[in-house]
C-alpha cells in the first residue's frame, strides 16, 4: 500500500514535474500537521469529543454552502465547456452527497438542521468562506481553481489515510468512508487532471499567485479542524 506523506500523495500525477506535484510539495508540512492534529487523529482512536465533532459538522454545513457557490463561479470561468460542466456537477453534488452525509450525522449527534441554521458561523468558517468567495469572484480561473482545490484534495488524502485505520465510532467511520472512498478519489483525480493542464498555461506571475491561494486555503483547512476541536466562538 502506498503510504501517504508530505511528498507523496495517494491521488494525483506521478510526474514529478507536474503542477499538482509541485503544489503538494508546497503544502507538505501543512498536510502533516492536519494528519497529526488531535481532531483528525481522534476520529480513529476514539478520543475525539463528540461535541467537537458536532461543532465541526454544523460549521461544515455553513462552509459547504459557500463552497458550492465558489465551485459555480469557477465553473463559469472554466476554459472549456467540459470543464464548466464538471464543476457545475460538483457544485450540485455538494448538496446531493455531502449534505446527505450531514443529514445522517446531524441526528446522530443530537442536532437538527434548524439548530445548525440558528448557530452562529464561527470566525474561522467566516474567514475561510470570505476568502474563497473573494478569490473566485475577483481572481482568474487559475486563482479560483487553486483556492477550491485543497478542500477536494486534502479531504481525499485524509480520508484515504484514516480508512486504513478505521474508527470505533460509527459516526466517525461514516465520515471516513465518505472521503476515503473510491468515488470521492475519482472526483479529485478529475480535478487534478485539469490542474495539470492548467499549470503549463500560466506565466510565472500567474502561477505564483495561484499557488499562494492554494497554500492559504490549505492553511484554512487546518484551521477548520482546529476551530472545531477548540470549540471556537466569537470572543466578543
Amino acid at each position: 500500500m502506498k503510504q501517504t506523506n508530505s511528498t507523496s500523495p495517494r491521488i494525483g500525477s506521478a510526474n514529478p514535474d507536474s503542477w499538482s506535484t509541485g503544489l503538494w510539495t508546497e503544502i507538505g508540512p501543512i498536510f502533516d500537521a492536519i494528519i497529526a492534529h488531535p481532531f483528525v487523529a481522534g476520529l480513529t482512536d476514539g478520543s475525539l469529543d463528540p461535541d467537537a465533532f458536532a461543532q465541526y459538522v454544523a460549521q461544515d454545513v455553513h462552509y459547504l454552502r459557500a463552497y458550492a457557490r465558489s465551485l459555480s463561479v469557477v465553473a463559469a470561468k472554466a476554459p472549456t465547456l467540459a470543464d464548466t460542466a464538471m464543476f457545475a456537477r460538483h457544485a450540485a453534488e455538494v448538496f446531493d452527497v455531502e449534505l446527505a452525509l450531514h443529514g445522517e450525522l446531524l441526528p446522530a449527534l443530537g442536532l437538527s438542521v434548524d439548530a445548525v441554521d440558528a448557530a452562529p458561523v464561527t470566525p474561522s468558517t467566516q474567514a475561510y468562506n470570505s476568502y474563497l468567495l473573494a478569490t473566485v469572484y475577483g481572481g482568474s480561473f487559475a486563482d479560483g481553481l487553486a483556492a477550491v482545490l485543497p478542500c477536494y484534495w486534502i479531504y481525499a488524502e485524509v480520508g484515504a489515510e484514516l480508512l486504513e485505520r478505521g474508527s470505533t465510532d460509527a459516526r466517525y467511520q461514516r465520515w471516513i468512508d465518505t472521503y476515503g472512498g473510491e468515488g470521492f478519489a475519482a472526483t479529485v483525480a478529475e480535478v487534478l487532471s485539469l490542474v495539470d493542464r492548467t499549470g503549463p498555461t500560466l506565466t510565472s506571475v500567474q502561477e505564483a499567485a495561484a499557488r499562494a491561494h492554494f497554500v492559504t486555503t490549505s492553511r484554512y483547512e487546518w484551521m477548520f479542524f482546529d476551530a472545531a476541536y477548540r470549540r471556537e466562538g466569537w470572543p466578543v
